[in-house]
Parts: C-alpha cells; sequence; structure tokens
C-alpha cells in the first residue's frame, strides 16, 4: 500500500469566502452585516438576557421563594392537653400515643406553666421544653 497520494479527492475542498474584499466579491462593502448598528461592529457579542437596553425580564421581576434550613418543632401546650402531663416519661413515641403528630415531626417542644416541671421526665433529645412561664 503507497502512502503517496495524499492530496483531497477531486471538488472535494473549496475556498474560504473572503468577506469584505471588495464590490467584485459579492461580500463587499458591509461584508454581509448589513448597514450600520451595534451587530454589525467587529467584536460584537449579545450578553444573555440582554434586551436592547430595555430593563430585562430576570431584573423586572421581583424575587420569590426561599427555604430556611432551621427546622422548627412541634409545639404541644401542656396546659391544654393534660395527657401529656400524665405520662410517666416522655418520650416521641409516648407522646404520640397520647396525642395525635404527624410521622414527618422530628422534635416535640413543651410549653406552658407546668413544662419545666415534666423536664425530669424528658428521656428523648428529640423532646424539648421552654423554660419561659407565661
Amino acid at each position: 500500500m503507497a502512502l503517496d497520494n495524499l492530496t483531497p479527492a477531486i471538488k472535494s475542498t473549496h475556498k474560504t469566502k473572503r468577506k469584505g474584499r471588495g464590490q467584485g466579491s459579492g461580500m463587499g462593502k458591509t461584508a454581509s452585516r448589513g448597514a450600520n448598528g451595534q451587530k454589525s461592529r467587529t467584536g460584537y457579542s449579545i450578553k444573555r438576557g440582554f434586551e436592547g437596553g430595555q430593563q430585562p425580564l430576570q431584573r423586572r421581576l421581583p424575587k420569590v421563594g426561599f427555604y430556611s434550613g432551621l427546622v422548627k418543632p412541634y409545639v404541644i401546650n401542656v396546659e391544654k392537653i393534660k395527657s401529656v402531663t400524665a405520662l410517666e416519661e416522655i418520650t416521641m413515641d409516648t407522646l404520640r400515643a397520647v396525642h395525635k403528630i404527624a410521622n414527618s415531626v422530628k422534635q416535640v417542644k413543651l410549653i406552658g406553666k407546668g413544662a419545666k416541671e415534666l423536664a425530669a421526665k424528658i428521656k428523648d433529645e428529640n423532646v424539648i421544653y421552654s423554660g419561659m412561664n407565661k
């Protein structure tokens, strides 16, 4: 096998079109960029969201949405729900037994006047109490 003929096949290559090289080329004067204006200039590139100087849509609309990573505990008022004070030990399971709490709830906070007295009964780290008396 001879490697002496490495030229491309006949009529398989084309000369590059030379823009802006006079009227005779067919691409003279404006070099196919149309008339004057921003798009006809060298180095022109449009920025994302640019609307010709008008305030872009993403700047006209208000900012929306925020997700707080702070997990707020489910609150139980021990003054209103007396069955919580009657429990011998307070855990998430015993609280679910006496009060309807969703499975998605990860932390419970006990509030009210009797909440501080229940601190000794709490056996679960996901159950907290409020030290404030109202």
